[in-house]
């Protein structure tokens, strides 16, 4: 069953939210913008509606795989006699990857922040919500998604720390947060080399079609 909720995880993680929404609107996501089919990209591209249902979509992605392991008992002596903990963390990790290399779209991907921010709204709750105030805080400070994203994933195994949720969970916090980082490595490239782009909002004028 451990394995049905990675396989799981990884299915729904790998639904292309953002490629089929900009799709509907006669865009392909991978060939406008920063080419990325995440929810910033989207934003950017097509206006404030698509790119909020896709964020809101690959957030339902993260939470639900790893929702649905927690109503079973997966292995009852593991995860403090909580088996269903070591599936939910399976389910939420391989949504993650799913979400980063989709097999329906050659193994690309979105950046992973708002299908954590889902994920961890359902097993760290109290962790997600100090990184996403500290998410908006750095995105208004700055007007830089990545920094914003970047902080959040560095906070959040700290949280978890500082809160004092259990090792499995803190251990999680850092794989997480290593993922969401390691996949703004071109990101912080460009900060080093002062080239990234601040977030400015799409005019309706000027949106793609």
């Amino acid at each position: 069953m451990f394995f049905v909720a990675a396989v799981v995880g990884y299915l729904l993680g790998a639904i292309p939210v953002g490629y089929l929404v900009a799709r509907a609107k006669g865009v392909n996501i991978f060939e406008v913008g920063s080419k990325n089919p995440g929810a910033t990209n989207v934003r950017r591209v097509l206006g404030a509606g698509p790119g909020n249902l896709v964020f809101a979509l690959d957030a339902l992605k993260g939470a639900v795989a790893a929702f649905w392991p927690l109503q079973i008992s997966f292995v009852p002596s593991l995860a403090d006699h909580d088996g269903s903990l070591f599936g939910a963390i399976a389910g939420f990790i391989f949504a993650l990857i799913g979400h980063s290399f989709s097999c329906f779209t050659k193994f690309r991907g979105g950046k992973g922040v708002a299908t954590a921010s889902g994920g961890l709204l359902v097993l760290l709750p109290l962790s997600a919500v100090i990184c996403i105030a500290i998410w908006m805080a750095a995105f208004f400070l700055t007007r830089y998604v990545s920094v914003a994203s970047i902080l959040a994933a560095l906070a959040l195994p700290l949280s978890a720390w500082a809160l004092g949720r259990p090792n499995v969970l803190i251990a999680m916090g850092v794989l997480v947060g290593a993922i969401v980082i390691l996949r703004h490595r071109a990101n912080i490239s460009r900060l080093l080399n002062g080239t990234e782009n601040k977030f400015v909002k799409k005019s309706p004028s000027s949106s793609a079609t």
